[in-house]
Protein backbone atom coordinates (compact mmCIF):
# COMPACT_ATOMS: atom_id res chain seq x y z
CA UNK A 1 0.00 0.00 0.00
CA UNK A 2 3.10 2.34 0.19
CA UNK A 3 3.09 4.99 -2.05
CA UNK A 4 0.07 5.17 -3.68
CA UNK A 5 -0.27 8.38 -5.86
CA UNK A 6 -2.54 10.97 -4.03
CA UNK A 7 -4.38 13.84 -5.49
CA UNK A 8 -2.35 16.76 -4.11
CA UNK A 9 -5.07 19.16 -3.71
CA UNK A 10 -3.90 21.67 -6.69
CA UNK A 11 -3.89 21.02 -10.84
CA UNK A 12 -3.08 22.66 -13.68
CA UNK A 13 -4.20 21.64 -16.89
CA UNK A 14 -2.09 21.35 -20.06
CA UNK A 15 -2.63 20.87 -24.10
CA UNK A 16 -2.19 17.16 -24.06
CA UNK A 17 -3.45 16.18 -20.75
CA UNK A 18 -7.08 14.28 -21.75
CA UNK A 19 -6.68 11.05 -23.46
CA UNK A 20 -7.86 11.95 -26.87
CA UNK A 21 -7.66 15.65 -26.72
CA UNK A 22 -10.93 16.27 -28.39
CA UNK A 23 -11.70 19.38 -26.43
CA UNK A 24 -8.17 20.49 -25.12
CA UNK A 25 -8.22 23.75 -28.14
CA UNK A 26 -11.48 25.23 -26.50
CA UNK A 27 -10.11 27.53 -23.36
CA UNK A 28 -13.36 27.21 -21.90
CA UNK A 29 -12.90 23.24 -21.50
CA UNK A 30 -9.41 24.29 -20.08
CA UNK A 31 -10.50 26.97 -18.13
CA UNK A 32 -13.17 24.55 -16.49
CA UNK A 33 -11.28 21.58 -16.54
CA UNK A 34 -9.10 22.29 -13.24
CA UNK A 35 -12.44 23.54 -11.67
CA UNK A 36 -13.72 20.70 -12.26
CA UNK A 37 -10.76 18.69 -10.56
CA UNK A 38 -11.20 20.86 -7.54
CA UNK A 39 -14.96 20.57 -7.23
CA UNK A 40 -14.80 16.23 -7.50
CA UNK A 41 -12.13 16.25 -5.05
CA UNK A 42 -14.22 18.07 -2.63
CA UNK A 43 -17.51 16.33 -3.20
CA UNK A 44 -15.11 12.88 -2.56
CA UNK A 45 -14.40 14.18 0.78
CA UNK A 46 -10.93 16.15 0.10
CA UNK A 47 -8.79 17.35 1.98
CA UNK A 48 -10.43 15.07 4.91
CA UNK A 49 -9.75 12.06 2.88
CA UNK A 50 -7.25 11.35 0.74
CA UNK A 51 -8.25 10.89 -3.36
CA UNK A 52 -6.18 8.08 -4.60
CA UNK A 53 -6.16 9.88 -8.21
CA UNK A 54 -3.95 12.01 -10.11
CA UNK A 55 -5.24 15.26 -11.83
CA UNK A 56 -4.90 13.04 -15.63
CA UNK A 57 -7.68 10.56 -14.10
CA UNK A 58 -10.47 13.77 -13.05
CA UNK A 59 -9.03 15.08 -16.76
CA UNK A 60 -10.03 11.66 -18.64
CA UNK A 61 -13.28 11.28 -16.92
CA UNK A 62 -14.76 15.25 -17.47
CA UNK A 63 -13.62 14.45 -21.44
CA UNK A 64 -15.25 11.32 -21.49
CA UNK A 65 -18.28 13.19 -19.99
CA UNK A 66 -18.59 16.15 -22.91
CA UNK A 67 -18.39 13.50 -25.14
CA UNK A 68 -20.98 11.32 -23.90
CA UNK A 69 -23.39 14.33 -23.77
CA UNK A 70 -22.69 14.91 -27.15
CA UNK A 71 -23.60 11.37 -28.60
CA UNK A 72 -26.51 10.97 -26.34
CA UNK A 73 -27.59 14.39 -27.84
CA UNK A 74 -26.84 13.42 -32.06
CA UNK A 75 -27.91 9.86 -31.48
CA UNK A 76 -31.32 11.42 -30.59
CA UNK A 77 -30.85 13.41 -33.33
CA UNK A 78 -30.06 10.59 -35.72
CA UNK A 79 -33.04 8.83 -34.64
CA UNK A 80 -35.52 12.01 -34.71
CA UNK A 81 -34.65 12.88 -38.37
CA UNK A 82 -32.49 9.95 -40.14
CA UNK A 83 -35.32 9.47 -42.89
CA UNK A 84 -34.47 13.12 -43.97
CA UNK A 85 -30.42 12.27 -43.78
CA UNK A 86 -30.27 9.36 -45.66
CA UNK A 87 -28.60 10.04 -48.88
CA UNK A 88 -27.50 13.10 -47.93
CA UNK A 89 -23.80 14.47 -48.24
CA UNK A 90 -21.41 12.94 -45.46
CA UNK A 91 -19.48 16.30 -46.22
CA UNK A 92 -21.96 19.15 -44.16
CA UNK A 93 -21.11 19.37 -40.47
CA UNK A 94 -24.24 18.96 -39.14
CA UNK A 95 -23.15 20.00 -35.78
CA UNK A 96 -25.60 23.23 -34.75
CA UNK A 97 -27.83 23.16 -37.73
CA UNK A 98 -31.32 23.28 -38.12
CA UNK A 99 -32.60 20.48 -39.22
CA UNK A 100 -35.78 20.57 -41.81
CA UNK A 101 -37.71 17.29 -42.63
CA UNK A 102 -38.07 16.97 -46.20
CA UNK A 103 -40.23 15.13 -49.08
CA UNK A 104 -37.39 13.45 -50.55
CA UNK A 105 -37.13 9.94 -48.71
CA UNK A 106 -40.50 9.88 -48.53
CA UNK A 107 -40.69 9.91 -52.57
CA UNK A 108 -38.16 7.60 -52.91
CA UNK A 109 -39.79 4.86 -50.61
CA UNK A 110 -43.24 5.94 -52.35
CA UNK A 111 -41.56 5.66 -55.51
CA UNK A 112 -41.60 1.16 -55.35
CA UNK A 113 -45.11 1.71 -55.59
CA UNK A 114 -44.36 3.66 -58.84
CA UNK A 115 -42.78 1.07 -59.77
CA UNK A 116 -45.49 -1.60 -59.93
CA UNK A 117 -47.61 0.50 -61.48
CA UNK A 118 -45.07 1.70 -64.59
CA UNK A 119 -45.06 5.22 -63.04
CA UNK A 120 -41.43 5.84 -61.59
CA UNK A 121 -39.23 3.78 -59.52
CA UNK A 122 -35.45 2.48 -59.67
CA UNK A 123 -36.70 -0.84 -61.28
CA UNK A 124 -35.97 -0.96 -65.19
CA UNK A 125 -38.92 -1.57 -67.34
CA UNK A 126 -37.93 -3.70 -70.61
CA UNK A 127 -39.14 -3.96 -74.19
CA UNK A 128 -40.20 -7.50 -75.61
CA UNK A 129 -41.68 -8.51 -78.68
CA UNK A 130 -43.24 -11.98 -79.66
CA UNK A 131 -44.15 -13.57 -83.00
CA UNK A 132 -47.67 -14.74 -82.91
CA UNK A 133 -48.18 -17.68 -85.32
CA UNK A 134 -51.20 -18.22 -87.33
CA UNK A 135 -53.66 -20.24 -85.00
CA UNK A 136 -51.81 -20.22 -82.25
CA UNK A 137 -53.64 -18.85 -79.09
CA UNK A 138 -51.52 -19.72 -75.71
CA UNK A 139 -47.90 -18.95 -75.46
CA UNK A 140 -45.18 -19.57 -72.94
CA UNK A 141 -43.55 -16.16 -71.80
CA UNK A 142 -40.88 -18.15 -69.19
CA UNK A 143 -39.47 -19.96 -72.47
CA UNK A 144 -39.70 -16.77 -74.11
CA UNK A 145 -37.58 -15.01 -70.98
CA UNK A 146 -34.94 -17.77 -70.92
CA UNK A 147 -34.29 -17.65 -74.99
CA UNK A 148 -34.26 -13.99 -75.40
CA UNK A 149 -34.22 -11.74 -71.58
CA UNK A 150 -30.76 -12.27 -70.87
CA UNK A 151 -31.34 -13.50 -67.33
CA UNK A 152 -29.09 -13.78 -64.62
CA UNK A 153 -29.02 -17.29 -62.88
CA UNK A 154 -32.14 -18.10 -60.83
CA UNK A 155 -34.01 -14.51 -61.75
CA UNK A 156 -37.09 -14.89 -64.20
CA UNK A 157 -39.54 -11.94 -65.63
CA UNK A 158 -42.68 -10.23 -64.86
CA UNK A 159 -44.87 -8.69 -67.81
CA UNK A 160 -45.98 -5.75 -66.56
CA UNK A 161 -47.67 -4.51 -69.66
CA UNK A 162 -49.06 -6.45 -73.26
CA UNK A 163 -49.60 -4.17 -75.95
CA UNK A 164 -52.57 -6.05 -77.45
CA UNK A 165 -56.04 -3.97 -76.87
CA UNK A 166 -58.51 -2.91 -78.77
CA UNK A 167 -58.13 0.73 -79.89
CA UNK A 168 -60.61 3.10 -77.58
CA UNK A 169 -64.24 4.05 -78.74
CA UNK A 170 -62.75 7.67 -78.85
CA UNK A 171 -60.30 6.82 -81.85
CA UNK A 172 -62.91 5.31 -84.24
CA UNK A 173 -65.83 8.49 -83.06
CA UNK A 174 -63.57 10.62 -84.85
CA UNK A 175 -62.26 9.06 -88.09
CA UNK A 176 -60.94 11.42 -90.40
CA UNK A 177 -60.85 9.30 -93.12
CA UNK A 178 -64.37 7.30 -92.67
CA UNK A 179 -65.87 10.67 -92.11
CA UNK A 180 -67.89 9.54 -88.92
CA UNK A 181 -68.47 11.62 -85.90
CA UNK A 182 -71.74 13.38 -85.36
CA UNK A 183 -72.93 12.43 -89.04
CA UNK A 184 -72.79 15.78 -90.66
CA UNK A 185 -70.52 15.96 -93.51
CA UNK A 186 -70.07 19.42 -93.63
CA UNK A 187 -67.27 22.15 -92.03
CA UNK A 188 -68.71 24.68 -89.82
CA UNK A 189 -66.88 28.16 -90.55
CA UNK A 190 -68.45 29.32 -88.05
CA UNK A 191 -65.80 27.25 -85.25
CA UNK A 192 -63.29 27.86 -87.24
CA UNK A 193 -62.90 24.48 -88.49
CA UNK A 194 -62.35 25.19 -92.32
CA UNK A 195 -58.87 24.56 -92.40
CA UNK A 196 -58.90 21.42 -91.37
CA UNK A 197 -58.27 18.21 -93.89
CA UNK A 198 -59.89 15.86 -94.94
CA UNK A 199 -62.95 16.80 -94.01
CA UNK A 200 -64.23 16.04 -90.58
CA UNK A 201 -67.27 17.10 -88.57
CA UNK A 202 -66.66 19.25 -85.54
CA UNK A 203 -70.77 20.41 -85.00
CA UNK A 204 -71.01 21.48 -81.57
CA UNK A 205 -73.11 19.22 -79.73
CA UNK A 206 -74.34 18.51 -75.69
CA UNK A 207 -71.51 16.26 -73.95
CA UNK A 208 -74.21 13.27 -73.72
CA UNK A 209 -74.44 13.03 -77.04
CA UNK A 210 -70.41 12.13 -77.34
CA UNK A 211 -70.91 9.79 -74.51
CA UNK A 212 -73.98 7.96 -76.18
CA UNK A 213 -71.91 7.78 -79.46
CA UNK A 214 -69.00 6.56 -77.49
CA UNK A 215 -71.19 3.43 -75.23
CA UNK A 216 -72.56 2.74 -78.91
CA UNK A 217 -69.41 1.68 -80.01
CA UNK A 218 -68.08 -0.17 -77.21
CA UNK A 219 -71.42 -2.24 -76.92
CA UNK A 220 -71.30 -2.88 -81.00
CA UNK A 221 -67.63 -4.33 -80.04
CA UNK A 222 -68.93 -6.59 -77.17
CA UNK A 223 -72.12 -7.92 -78.82
CA UNK A 224 -70.89 -8.01 -82.49
CA UNK A 225 -67.39 -9.13 -82.10
CA UNK A 226 -65.30 -11.60 -80.31
CA UNK A 227 -62.51 -9.95 -76.82
CA UNK A 228 -59.73 -7.88 -78.91
CA UNK A 229 -57.81 -8.54 -75.83
CA UNK A 230 -55.37 -11.01 -73.51
CA UNK A 231 -55.60 -13.08 -70.89
CA UNK A 232 -52.26 -13.44 -68.75
CA UNK A 233 -51.79 -15.87 -65.67
CA UNK A 234 -48.31 -17.12 -64.35
CA UNK A 235 -46.51 -15.50 -67.73
CA UNK A 236 -48.83 -17.99 -69.56
CA UNK A 237 -50.27 -15.44 -72.48
CA UNK A 238 -53.37 -16.14 -74.56
CA UNK A 239 -54.78 -14.01 -76.97
CA UNK A 240 -57.87 -13.44 -78.13
CA UNK A 241 -59.24 -13.87 -80.77
CA UNK A 242 -56.90 -16.35 -82.21
CA UNK A 243 -54.58 -14.78 -84.19
CA UNK A 244 -55.37 -15.35 -88.07
CA UNK A 245 -51.84 -14.58 -89.42
CA UNK A 246 -48.19 -13.71 -88.47
CA UNK A 247 -47.43 -10.76 -86.43
CA UNK A 248 -45.59 -9.38 -83.64
CA UNK A 249 -46.47 -8.38 -80.54
CA UNK A 250 -44.77 -5.64 -78.35
CA UNK A 251 -44.73 -5.97 -73.91
CA UNK A 252 -42.86 -4.51 -71.28
CA UNK A 253 -41.09 -6.70 -68.39
CA UNK A 254 -38.92 -6.49 -65.54
CA UNK A 255 -36.69 -8.68 -64.37
CA UNK A 256 -37.22 -10.28 -60.74
CA UNK A 257 -33.80 -9.97 -59.52
CA UNK A 258 -33.54 -6.40 -60.05
CA UNK A 259 -36.76 -5.46 -58.27
CA UNK A 260 -35.69 -7.82 -55.26
CA UNK A 261 -32.63 -6.49 -54.96
CA UNK A 262 -32.76 -3.28 -52.31
CA UNK A 263 -29.42 -2.18 -52.31
CA UNK A 264 -29.41 0.99 -55.07
CA UNK A 265 -25.63 2.00 -55.83
CA UNK A 266 -24.79 4.76 -53.92
CA UNK A 267 -22.62 7.80 -54.55
CA UNK A 268 -19.62 8.55 -52.60
CA UNK A 269 -20.06 10.59 -49.28
CA UNK A 270 -23.61 9.71 -49.23
CA UNK A 271 -25.30 9.04 -45.53
CA UNK A 272 -25.71 5.17 -46.05
CA UNK A 273 -26.71 4.06 -42.72
CA UNK A 274 -26.30 6.04 -38.93
CA UNK A 275 -22.39 5.59 -38.75
CA UNK A 276 -21.71 7.76 -41.43
CA UNK A 277 -24.10 10.76 -40.94
CA UNK A 278 -22.18 13.77 -39.97
CA UNK A 279 -22.09 14.51 -36.61
CA UNK A 280 -18.70 15.07 -34.53
CA UNK A 281 -17.95 15.81 -30.83
CA UNK A 282 -19.16 18.81 -29.83
CA UNK A 283 -17.77 22.56 -28.87
CA UNK A 284 -18.06 22.30 -25.49
CA UNK A 285 -17.50 25.80 -24.93
CA UNK A 286 -21.37 26.21 -27.29
CA UNK A 287 -22.96 23.70 -24.34
CA UNK A 288 -25.57 25.90 -22.25
CA UNK A 289 -25.19 25.42 -18.67
CA UNK A 290 -28.23 23.14 -18.28
CA UNK A 291 -25.99 20.68 -20.12
CA UNK A 292 -22.33 21.56 -18.63
CA UNK A 293 -24.59 20.83 -15.12
CA UNK A 294 -24.93 17.37 -16.47
CA UNK A 295 -21.49 17.15 -17.52
CA UNK A 296 -20.06 18.05 -13.98
CA UNK A 297 -22.01 15.56 -12.24
CA UNK A 298 -21.58 12.65 -14.86
CA UNK A 299 -17.74 13.38 -14.33
CA UNK A 300 -18.10 13.18 -10.70
CA UNK A 301 -19.82 9.29 -11.14
CA UNK A 302 -16.77 8.75 -13.34
CA UNK A 303 -14.39 9.71 -11.22
CA UNK A 304 -15.99 7.64 -8.10
CA UNK A 305 -16.42 4.40 -10.78
CA UNK A 306 -11.89 5.09 -11.41
CA UNK A 307 -11.98 5.64 -7.37
CA UNK A 308 -13.77 2.35 -6.84
CA UNK A 309 -11.68 0.67 -8.62
CA UNK A 310 -8.71 1.65 -7.55
CA UNK A 311 -9.41 1.15 -3.86
CA UNK A 312 -10.86 -2.43 -4.65
CA UNK A 313 -7.09 -3.23 -5.36
CA UNK A 314 -6.60 -2.52 -1.57
CA UNK A 315 -9.12 -3.99 0.87
CA UNK A 316 -8.03 -2.75 3.62
CA UNK A 317 -5.03 -0.23 4.55
CA UNK A 318 -2.95 -0.47 7.95
CA UNK A 319 -2.53 1.58 10.13
CA UNK A 320 -0.49 2.21 13.95
CA UNK A 321 -2.44 -0.37 15.78
CA UNK A 322 -5.62 -1.14 13.17
CA UNK A 323 -6.68 -1.21 9.89
CA UNK A 324 -9.23 0.90 7.80
CA UNK A 325 -11.38 -0.53 5.53
CA UNK A 326 -11.86 1.02 2.60
CA UNK A 327 -15.55 1.86 0.71
CA UNK A 328 -15.08 0.71 -2.82
CA UNK A 329 -17.97 -1.44 -2.83
CA UNK A 330 -20.29 1.72 -1.93
CA UNK A 331 -18.42 3.91 -4.33
CA UNK A 332 -18.98 1.40 -7.30
CA UNK A 333 -22.67 0.71 -6.73
CA UNK A 334 -23.42 5.13 -6.56
CA UNK A 335 -21.40 5.66 -9.85
CA UNK A 336 -22.72 2.82 -11.42
CA UNK A 337 -26.24 3.81 -10.24
CA UNK A 338 -26.14 7.79 -10.75
CA UNK A 339 -24.74 7.31 -14.07
CA UNK A 340 -27.45 5.40 -15.22
CA UNK A 341 -29.58 7.92 -13.73
CA UNK A 342 -28.05 10.87 -15.81
CA UNK A 343 -28.32 8.71 -18.78
CA UNK A 344 -32.15 8.23 -18.50
CA UNK A 345 -32.64 11.94 -17.04
CA UNK A 346 -31.16 13.07 -20.49
CA UNK A 347 -32.60 10.69 -22.46
CA UNK A 348 -35.90 11.86 -21.25
CA UNK A 349 -35.58 15.29 -21.77
CA UNK A 350 -34.35 14.31 -25.12
CA UNK A 351 -37.13 12.63 -25.82
CA UNK A 352 -39.71 15.35 -24.44
CA UNK A 353 -38.42 17.93 -26.75
CA UNK A 354 -38.45 15.59 -29.64
CA UNK A 355 -41.09 16.96 -32.40
CA UNK A 356 -43.96 14.69 -32.38
CA UNK A 357 -44.18 15.03 -28.45
CA UNK A 358 -44.17 18.73 -28.69
CA UNK A 359 -46.27 19.09 -31.37
CA UNK A 360 -48.82 16.76 -29.08
CA UNK A 361 -48.25 19.14 -26.02
CA UNK A 362 -48.80 21.72 -28.49
CA UNK A 363 -52.10 20.15 -29.64
CA UNK A 364 -53.14 19.58 -26.02
CA UNK A 365 -52.34 23.13 -25.16
CA UNK A 366 -54.90 24.53 -27.95
CA UNK A 367 -57.47 21.89 -26.54
CA UNK A 368 -56.93 23.74 -22.90
CA UNK A 369 -57.45 27.23 -24.09
CA UNK A 370 -60.54 26.19 -26.23
CA UNK A 371 -61.94 24.67 -23.11
CA UNK A 372 -61.58 27.75 -21.16
CA UNK A 373 -62.36 30.01 -23.27
CA UNK A 374 -65.53 28.51 -23.46
CA UNK A 375 -66.21 29.71 -19.56
CA UNK A 376 -65.67 33.01 -20.56
CA UNK A 377 -68.60 34.86 -20.14
CA UNK A 378 -69.91 36.43 -23.61
CA UNK A 379 -70.88 40.23 -23.90
CA UNK A 380 -74.51 41.48 -25.31
CA UNK A 381 -74.70 44.33 -27.10
CA UNK A 382 -78.14 45.98 -27.19
CA UNK A 383 -78.68 48.28 -30.34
Amino acid sequence: MANIPIYPGSSSFATGSTPFGFYDSDSTFRTDADKVVTWCARRLGYPIENIELQDIQFYAAFEEAVTTYGNEVYQWKVRENYLSFEGASTQTNLNNKLITPGLSQIIRIASTYGAEAGAGGNVKYYTGSLNLVNGQQEYDMNAWAAASASLASGSTIEIKRVFFENPPAIVRYFDPYAGTGTGIQSLLETFNFGSYSPGINFMLMPMNFDLMKLQAIELNDQVRKSAFSFDLVGNQLRIFPIPGRESQLRFHYIKTSERNNPAIDSQSNMVTDVSNVPYVNPTYSGINSIGRQWVYQYTLATVKETLAYVRGKYTSVPIPGAEVTLNQADLLTDARSEKAALLEQLRITLEDSSRSKQLEKKSNEEDYIQKTLTNVPLPFYIF
